[in-house]
């Protein structure tokens, strides 16, 4: 099972993306649990669950590199989702790259 977390402004705009990354997992027969949570909730989460990648949506992508400081000792990869992407609530493609970060 991968852990794909999304974050965003208020965990809310990346509802519609998690249920498109949802729907291409299932189809792919890709066991995963995708969801999304606000950025001031990652703290909690990761504290509780075992995250394999986090994604950060493109309006929130100014925060990689403070996240990747203050994680860095939970090893996961932690990348932006492409604003074309997710512009297009293009689930396929944002889910085969958090795929390849997981490797």
């Amino acid at each position: 099972m991968k852990n794909i977390m999304l974050v965003c402004v208020a965990g809310m705009s990346t509802s519609l993306l998690v249920s498109k990354m949802q729907k291409v997992a299932q189809e792919k027969n890709v066991e995963a649990h995708i969801f999304a949570v606000a950025e001031n909730e990652v703290d909690k989460v990761l504290a509780s669950e075992d995250v394999h990648v986090l994604l950060l949506g493109p309006q929130v992508r100014y925060l990689k590199s403070t996240f990747e400081a203050k994680y860095k000792d939970y090893n996961i990869p932690i990348d932006t989702i492409a604003m074309v992407d997710y512009g297009m609530m293009n689930g396929d493609k944002v889910l085969n790259h958090a795929l390849q970060l997981i490797g």
